[in-house]
Order: structure tokens, then C-alpha cells, then sequence
């Protein structure tokens, strides 16, 4: 195989440049076609295998593979290696690359495929969660009389909910919908897999690493001074101060095994989004060499304590025993890689998997020992209306 990369003098909107995507504030990677699917332990294999003309030089040009990696981290993986890119970076740099056999490379083409949005939409909905709500409410106690009488002291139990319209998800205008509700989020696309991420999971830009977790979740109110009263709250919370620490406990001390130095902000942040606000701690360091390749990053801080729990091992295992059904991509990573090893991932929050007319939704929350049942019901229907006023639209 050989990828060509060259700049563009005209603006590409990524959102309308393939099936495969990965942007923050309109800046980031698009993908169309396919030259092939890797499994991830042969991606590395599969960029060395590939010649390279790049005019460009930046993170993300030359071969990209896209990914929606499982949350479950034994489950198999793979990423999508697109016949085509675009891309967009913060100082104002657009490129397109196209990768094909060696040799059969007429040059790259001047533009992004034409919109697809506008089929028509549904027009009436049916909405079912895959387990009752007191089910999931007797589980939550389960969870904390599991935490009281042992050593797991957190784990993050999620809810599905099926939403079946009558005509098939437009998967470029649910994008359109979640971007225009969500800026500042990452937007990504990877087959079916949609959504808006507030959580970066991990990135990697040379020898630069960045992780912003997010633990910790509050409602927002109506108006401004509403919205200030609950993020003090959130802020005061031991509860909500103690899950977050948690998070960024094990993601710098993970990263600090490939790093000459790493830290993170002494104090959290506030994260507002269109439904809900959560605390983020911004967590950076400088990768010793040889930098490993963002899929290593990757593979060693997902699941992180805010997806998953703590410890790691004996919450997957309460997870995989009693939630009841497959999270699939839902909790998992989201995002792309280069040839170089550069690439960034999300947290794949904030997501519906499309499939036609059904579309399977996800919210979880972290438990603790002395977390009350109802209360964590509201916060996961909370997280829920994100998507579901996205999808469900009169």
C-alpha cells in the first residue's frame, strides 16, 4: 500500500466527508471507504507495511486508522483503515489523504464526498429500557451491599435503552444534531457507533501525552445562578471529590510509566454540556523514548475507575456477572491512529448504536458503598435525555 498526502487550499466540514469521523471544535479527521479492517494487535504491522509520500507532516497524515474499541478490554478488537482522509488542525492546516495499492495512485481528489443528510426521518418512536428501572435500582444494592461485606469499593453500573422509530437513523443528521448541542465535545463516527464525548481518554502529539477524566456528575438548572449553586455543590461533594480523585489517580500513575515527568491540575474544573456538568481535571506529561504508540496509552488506562470502578479486576467481574447485556463499544474508546503512533481517543460516552430503524442507547453511573438507588436512577435518566432528545425529535 502507499498513502499520499498533500495540503488542500479549500475548507473541508468533516462532518460531511465520510462514514468514518473524529473532530473537536470542527478540527480533527474524516475517513470514507475502506482499503481493510485490522485486527488491533496488527495495526503496527500494517502501517509498516505501508510507503508514505506526506507533504504535510502533521499528526494524523499518512495511513489513519479509525477505531471503536469495546469497552470490555478482552474482547476483540479492530480499527478501519478508510481508502480516504481529511483532515483539519488548530493552526489552520488542511490535508486529504488517499491510500491504495502501490503504484495505482492517480493523485489525491480535490474534495469531500457530497452531503448525504436529508432522508426522511421518523416520525413516531417507541422507547423501552432493556432492564426495568426497579430492577436496575435492586441492582444498584446489590452493588452496595457487595462494596459494604468486601474489597470493591466502586463500580460503575450502566443502563441500555432501545429506541425504535418507524424509518431508519440518519446517522450524519443525528451527528449534525449532537454538534450544534454539544460543542467543545468530540464528535465521532465509526460504522453504526455515534456520539458527542465530553471525556478525552488519552492523546498522544510526538512526544506530548494528555488526559482530561471525568468523574463526577451534576444536573444543570434552568438559568445561570441555578447552574452556579449545583457546580458548588458538585464541587463540595466528598463523594463526588473522592470518585474524581480516583480517576485521576490511576491515569497518572499509569501514564507515568512512559513519561519523564506527568501532572495534572491541583484543583478540578467544572464541565458544562447541554444536560448535565461534570468535574474534569486536565492530566499531561512528556512521553520518554521510545514514545509508545497511542493504542499502548490506550490499552493501559481503559477502563478507567470512571467507566468501570475500582479495582479494576473485581469491578469487570461484577459487571460482566449482573449488568446484563453487552456494552459493545458503549464505555469504551473511541478515536483514530496514525503511523506514526500518534492519535487521540475518547471516552465513548454521550453514543447511540444505529442499526436502521433501532438505536441502543447507554448512561451508567459510578456506585459507592453508600450510594441511594433512586437517586442514581435520576442521574442516569439525566444522561440518558442527552441522546434521547437528539433521536427522538417531534
Amino acid at each position: 500500500m502507499k498513502a499520499v498526502t498533500r495540503r488542500l487550499d479549500t475548507d473541508v466540514d468533516l462532518l460531511d466527508a465520510g462514514e468514518l469521523l473524529f473532530e473537536r471544535n470542527r478540527l480533527g479527521l474524516a475517513g470514507r471507504g475502506e482499503v481493510c479492517r485490522i485486527p488491533i494487535d496488527e495495526v503496527d504491522a500494517t502501517f509498516g507495511s505501508c510507503d508514505v509520500d506526506d507533504e504535510v507532516g502533521l499528526p494524523g497524515c499518512g495511513p489513519v486508522a479509525f477505531g471503536a474499541l469495546p469497552f470490555d478490554p478482552d474482547a476483540p478488537a479492530e480499527l478501519v483503515l478508510p481508502r480516504e482522509v481529511w483532515g483539519r488542525a488548530d493552526d489552520g492546516t488542511r490535508w486529504h489523504t488517499r491510500i491504495d495499492q502501490a503504484g495505482d495512485i492517480a493523485g489525491p481528489e480535490p474534495g469531500p464526498a457530497t452531503a448525504t443528510r436529508g432522508r426522511p426521518a421518523a416520525s413516531r418512536f417507541r422507547v423501552e429500557p432493556s432492564r426495568p428501572p426497579d430492577a436496575w435500582c435492586a441492582l444498584v444494592e446489590q452493588a452496595t451491599k457487595a462494596m459494604a461485606d468486601g474489597p470493591l469499593r466502586k463500580v460503575v453500573l450502566a443502563r441500555e435503552v432501545v429506541v425504535t422509530g418507524d424509518a431508519a437513523f440518519d446517522a450524519g443528521a443525528v451527528l449534525a444534531r449532537l454538534r450544534t448541542t454539544y460543542p467543545g465535545c468530540h464528535l465521532y463516527r465509526v460504522d453504526g457507533f455515534v456520539g458527542a464525548s465530553p471525556e478525552l481518554l488519552v492523546s498522544r502529539a510526538g512526544d506530548i501525552v494528555r488526559s482530561h477524566p471525568m468523574a463526577g456528575t451534576a444536573a444543570r438548572g434552568g438559568d445561570p445562578a441555578s447552574d452556579a449553586r449545583l457546580a458548588a455543590s458538585l464541587l463540595a461533594s466528598t463523594k463526588d471529590r473522592e470518585e474524581h480523585q480516583i480517576t485521576i489517580d490511576m491515569v497518572h500513575d499509569t501514564l507515568l510509566n512512559w513519561c519523564s515527568y506527568v501532572d495534572y491540575e491541583a484543583e478540578p474544573s467544572i464541565v458544562p454540556v447541554a444536560n448535565v456538568q461534570h468535574l474534569a481535571t486536565l492530566v499531561e506529561g512528556r512521553l520518554s523514548q521510545p514514545a509508545p504508540s497511542i493504542l499502548e496509552l490506550v490499552r493501559a488506562v481503559h477502563p478507567t475507575p470512571a467507566v468501570c470502578g475500582s479495582p479494576r479486576n473485581l469491578a469487570l467481574d461484577f459487571i460482566r456477572a449482573h449488568e446484563g447485556f453487552d456494552r459493545g463499544p458503549y464505555a469504551g474508546a473511541v478515536g483514530w491512529v496514525d503511523g506514526s503512533g500518534n492519535g487521540s481517543f475518547a471516552v465513548s460516552l454521550r453514543c447511540a448504536v444505529l442499526d436502521g430503524p433501532v438505536a441502543r442507547i447507554y448512561a451508567g453511573n459510578g456506585i459507592v458503598a453508600d450510594s441511594d438507588p433512586t437517586t442514581e436512577l435520576a442521574e442516569t435518566r439525566a444522561k440518558l435525555q442527552a441522546m434521547l432528545s437528539t433521536l427522538v425529535r417531534p
